[in-house]
C-alpha cells in the first residue's frame, strides 16, 4: 500500500484558518451509497435516522504550549504531551500538585543543556508564582516541572500555556481560540488538539438531534500531537502509529451492546475509539486483560466475534474488576481492507493529504472517498481544523 495512492492537491487558500462566527453554519457533505449531496451542519439531524446513536469525544483541549527562558533569556518552547509522573493518566495529572514530570516536544532544544533549570514567573488568583523546568530524561525528552504554591497542574497551565494549534494553520494562536478550538461540550482536561469534527455542533443542533430520539452519549480520547505526524514512509504500513489514552463509561459500554440503530462516531477519535473497545472485547475473551490496542492487532485476530459478544466480555471484565469506567490506549491504524466492527456513519471534517486520517476515510467508503474530496474542492468547501464538515456512511460489501 503506496503512500502515493492516498495525496490529493490541497490549495492553500482552501484550508480554513479561521472558524466561521456561527458554528453550525458550516457546510456539510452528505456521502451514501456512492451518492454526494450539499447541506448546511445545522440540517444534520434531518440526515440522520431516528433513533440512531451518535458518539461524541468529549476530551478538552489544554494551553499546552508553553514558553519559558533560560537564565540568559534564551526561549524554551515546551508542547506537554504525555505525563509520566506521579501518574500515567491524563485526568489524574491535572489534578496533582508539585512536581510532576511529562514527556515533551521541546522547541530550541539544542540550547537548553543537561544541568539547565529554565523558568518563568505566574501569576495564579493574586500570588507570584516561580515554575522551573528540568532534564528528567534528555534523550527521552522526559521534563520534571515544579513550582511553588498550593496549585494543580492545570492551575500552571491554564496560566502558563497557550492553545497549541495545529501547525498547518500557519498562524500563532489568538484569544479566540481558546473558545473556537473547543467543542461546547469539552469536559475532561487532557488533549492537545481538539476532536474537530464536534466543533460545529451548537446547543441548537442538539435539541434538533433530541426531537428526531437520537440519542447523544459520550467517550473521552485525549488527543496527541501524533494526529498531525506526517507519514513518511512510502508504505504506509510500515508508519509507527502514535498511541492516545481512552476512557469508557460502563453507561456508555451498556448503551452500545443495547443499541440496535445506525451508530454514528463524531469525529475520527471517537471512531477508533469505538473500534478499539470492540478489539478490547476480543482480548477479554481470549484471556488477555491489558487495554492496549496495537496497531495491527485487528489484523492477527483469524475469527473476530460479533458486536454483542465483544461488549459483553468487556462488561464481564469490569463487574468482575467493579470497575464504572474503562481506561485503555489504542494504537490502531485502520487502513483499506479494515472491517469496521461498531461504526455505520461518521461525522468528520477533510483531511490532509497523505495522512494517516485520509487512509481511515478510505478505509471507510473505499475509492469513493476521492470523488468525495473532488466534490468538496470544486463546490468550495473549506479544509482542515477550522473547516467544513462532512456525513459519510460506511461502504458495505
Amino acid at each position: 500500500m503506496q503512500l502515493a495512492e492516498f495525496q490529493y492537491d490541497l490549495p492553500d487558500h482552501r484550508i480554513a484558518r479561521y472558524p466561521l462566527p456561527e458554528r453550525d453554519t458550516s457546510r456539510l457533505l452528505i456521502y451514501r451509497d456512492g451518492k454526494v449531496s450539499h447541506h448546511r451542519f445545522y440540517q444534520l439531524a434531518e440526515q440522520i435516522p431516528a433513533g440512531s446513536m451518535l458518539v461524541f469525544n468529549d476530551t478538552r483541549v489544554i494551553p499546552a504550549r508553553a514558553i519559558m527562558a533560560k537564565p540568559t533569556g534564551a526561549r524554551i518552547e515546551l508542547l506537554l504531551l504525555h505525563p509520566e509522573r506521579p501518574t500515567r493518566i491524563i485526568s489524574e495529572a491535572m489534578s496533582v500538585p508539585s512536581p510532576v514530570v511529562w514527556e515533551c516536544m521541546v522547541g530550541n532544544k539544542k540550547r537548553w543543556k543537561e544541568e539547565d533549570v529554565i523558568s518563568a514567573g505566574l501569576r495564579i488568583r493574586d500570588t507570584d508564582v516561580l515554575l522551573e523546568a528540568a532534564w528528567e530524561n534528555r534523550e527521552e525528552n522526559l521534563v520534571r516541572l515544579s513550582w511553588t504554591g498550593d496549585f494543580t497542574f492545570l492551575d500552571i497551565v491554564t496560566a502558563l500555556g497557550q492553545i497549541p494549534l495545529p501547525p498547518y494553520l500557519g498562524r500563532e494562536a489568538e484569544n479566540a481560540d481558546s473558545e473556537t478550538y473547543q467543542t461546547v461540550y469539552a469536559r475532561k482536561e487532557g488533549a492537545v488538539a481538539a476532536p474537530t469534527a464536534g466543533l460545529h455542533f451548537t446547543d441548537r443542533v442538539f435539541e434538533q438531534l433530541a426531537a428526531r430520539q437520537i440519542r447523544s452519549d459520550f467517550v473521552t480520547l485525549h488527543v496527541g500531537a501524533g494526529t498531525f505526524q506526517p507519514i513518511k514512509t512510502e508504505n504506509v504500513r510500515e508508519h509507527h502509529m502514535h498511541a492516545e489514552q481512552l476512557v469508557f463509561t460502563r453507561s456508555l459500554i451498556e448503551g452500545l451492546l443495547n443499541h440496535r440503530d445506525s451508530l454514528i462516531a463524531v469525529g475520527t477519535t471517537s471512531l477508533r475509539s469505538l473500534e478499539s473497545l470492540y478489539w478490547f472485547g476480543v482480548k477479554c475473551l481470549n484471556g488477555e486483560t491489558e487495554f492496549f490496542i496495537e496497531q495491527y492487532y485487528p489484523q492477527t485476530v483469524s475469527s473476530p466475534p460479533s458486536k454483542a459478544e465483544a461488549l459483553k466480555a468487556v462488561l464481564d471484565y469490569m463487574d468482575a474488576r467493579k470497575l464504572e469506567k474503562l481506561l485503555g490506549e489504542t494504537a490502531i491504524f485502520i487502513t483499506p481492507g479494515y472491517a469496521f466492527r461498531l461504526i455505520d456513519g461518521l461525522v468528520t471534517n477533510f483531511h490532509q493529504p497523505g495522512s494517516t486520517l485520509i487512509l481511515l476515510i478510505a478505509a471507510f467508503v473505499g475509492e469513493d472517498w476521492r470523488k468525495i474530496y473532488r466534490e468538496a474542492l470544486e463546490n468550495e468547501y473549506r479544509f482542515l481544523s477550522y473547516g467544513d464538515s462532512s456525513l459519510l456512511w460506511r461502504k458495505q460489501g
